[in-house]
């Protein structure tokens, strides 16, 4: 199916090729093509778009200044890069008081954070500052089974390295005491019971919207056998402590649910301390009024369980935070569960949680998005409760915003062949700006060879194109010659070369290494620089290596 039949894109062609066009002189198709990725363009429909983008910016291109003012006024609404830029303000917050906004961050150390936690992390830390309140990092690793270190230290670095400054750290499980003795209240107010059945008959009786025998436990023999498995009296599975819900409730979370359960699991802070652990339903919410929380930001996702941890803290007699629940946002053709993406790493279908296929924080971090892109979409995707998908494109077309005017350009030739080109003028060196918009210029060696991609020699065979920065070439038709013809900078197709140059790698998203020569300038990269390869991309130089160094592309 042709991708005009499905989206016609002449409206916003015209209008970034007129903004372009005013900017700076002329529209330029590398500049232009970009920022239809914004609009649903797919990499795999480029060709098709070409022949129209090049014909609306020969029209525009065509066209003077007062014409090309008077048309954008026309087009001008189709630009998306005004509201993608634009931080935006998060909405007010219900029962807000300056000063006394307390918020949380509260990550489970079981996996690396990823783009959709690194988004609502944001979101409470921005309220807090809105506030001037505070935020509070907690972490939920009430569940030794699957709370590691490696996952805990990788999740202060992530928020540090986002730019949250949180005022208070506090461990879940440090707080294992107090924990308890909210348990112990609701079993002496005959709010809880001790269950023996097995997981099964537990799951077919709440199915079934039957209470189990163990329901009618005296308090007496309740409080006795929690404390028998306090002490570690009880295996794994042949104890739980329940909350007295609601059998008939129509929200299934409401039955009966468990709220500690026993497992000997060593914790990787605790050790063998302690070997009965509160559920999230009861460490989260206590946690939550414990320390005084007053606003919870949340995925929508737990909206279910908001009546169960209402219900808690009533038996309790603790207050309740004011609780916002917002939309879950996905990254069309991403992976986020840390399941899937454990069993991908097993089976070596990926290299690690910074694999470049994944949109974890740490691997777009070694693509070379930066942090402020995070904090930018934020506050765009705000406080929605509809959530969705998250085209990366917009993440892309954020994160380009940020790093165009600092990354450096250089050359980059992907699958080179040498050309012999006839005839060319003498030069021994050109000078080539590092930006744009810097005074600052790259010098850049120039030999009898020249290497240009096979790709553009296969397109421009046969015509005439200009090698950027330099001069005009007509390329032979079928052989990898060419003759100078100009070195006028007329408007024609350019196209990247490399004259004395070094080879790179450079690791594409879907995990696949590209070689290619690039300029040797390039010596001058340092480790972690995000580097703009002209007509090719961004990347971020991950390596310095004798011979080859490695980069990692970020987009386009």
């Amino acid at each position: 199916m042709l991708f005009y039949l499905t989206m016609n894109l002449d409206n916003e062609i015209w209008a970034y090729s007129l903004k372009n066009a005013l900017e700076h002189g002329k529209a330029d198709v590398s500049r232009i093509l970009p920022k239809l990725f914004q609009h649903g363009l797919e990499k795999k429909d480029i060709k098709k778009v070409m022949s129209k983008v090049r014909e609306i910016i020969s029209k525009v291109n065509s066209l003077k200044k007062e014409e090309l003012e008077k048309e954008l006024e026309k087009y001008d609404k189709y630009v998306k890069e005004k509201d993608v830029r634009q931080e935006g303000e998060l909405p007010e917050l219900e029962g807000a008081v300056q000063g006394k906004v307390v918020t949380r961050i509260t990550p489970e150390p079981s996996k690396y954070s990823h783009i959709g936690h690194a988004l609502v992390f944001l979101i409470q830390y921005f309220y807090a500052k809105k506030y001037n309140g505070k935020c509070i990092l907690r972490f939920d690793d009430t569940n030794p089974e699957k709370s590691t270190l490696e996952f805990y230290n990788s999740i202060k670095e992530d928020l540090s390295w986002l730019g949250i400054k949180w005022d208070k750290e506090i461990i879940a499980s440090d707080n294992m005491k107090e924990m308890y003795e909210c348990a112990e209240k609701l079993i002496k107010k005959d709010d809880a019971f001790v269950c023996s059945c097995t997981h099964e008959v537990m799951k077919d009786l709440r199915e079934k919207m039957k209470a189990c025998p163990c329901r009618k436990n005296k308090k007496e023999l309740n409080i006795k056998e929690w404390k028998s498995m306090l002490d570690g009296n009880f295996k794994e599975g042949e104890r739980t402590l329940r909350l007295k819900g609601d059998m008939k409730s129509d929200n299934g979370v409401m039955r009966d649910p468990v709220l500690f359960r026993i497992s000997f699991y060593p914790h990787f802070i605790q050790k063998n301390k302690y070997c009965v652990w509160p559920m999230y339903d009861f460490e989260s919410p206590v946690e939550d009024s414990l320390q005084g929380v007053t606003h919870v930001i949340r995925s929508k996702e737990f909206e279910l369980r908001a009546e169960l941890h209402e219900k808690i803290l009533s038996l309790l007699k603790l207050k309740m935070p004011i609780v916002r629940e917002i939309g879950r946002y996905q990254i069309t053709g991403a992976e986020t569960q840390g399941r899937v993406i454990r069993e991908l790493i097993e089976k070596k279908e990926i290299t690690g949680w910074d694999d470049p296929r994944l949109v974890t924080v740490r691997a777009m971090k070694r693509r070379g998005f930066v942090p402020e892109m995070f904090q930018q979409m934020s506050k765009t995707v705000g406080m929605s409760k509809s959530g969705g998908h998250i085209n990366p494109t917009v993440m892309e077309s954020i994160n380009r915003s940020l790093i165009d005017s600092i990354a450096r350009r250089y050359s980059f030739v992907q699958n080179p062949i040498e050309i012999k080109i006839k005839n060319p003028p003498s030069i021994e060196q050109a000078e080539i700006p590092i930006h744009p918009s810097s005074k600052e210029r790259r010098e850049v060696e120039i030999s009898d060879k020249f290497f240009i991609s096979k790709s553009d020699f296969d397109e421009f065979k046969g015509k005439e194109i200009r090698l950027l920065h330099l001069y005009n070439i007509k390329l032979n038709k079928s052989k990898p010659e060419a003759e100078f013809t100009s070195t006028e900078n007329r408007d024609i197709a350019k196209i990247n070369w490399v004259s004395e140059g070094q080879e790179i790698s450079i690791l594409m998203p879907d995990g696949k290494w590209m070689d290619g020569l690039a300029e040797e300038a390039i010596d001058k990269v340092k480790e972690n620089e995000v580097v703009q390869f002209e007509r090719f991309g961004f990347a971020r130089c991950d390596r310095k290596a004798r011979g080859k160094d490695e980069f990692w592309f970020t987009h386009k």
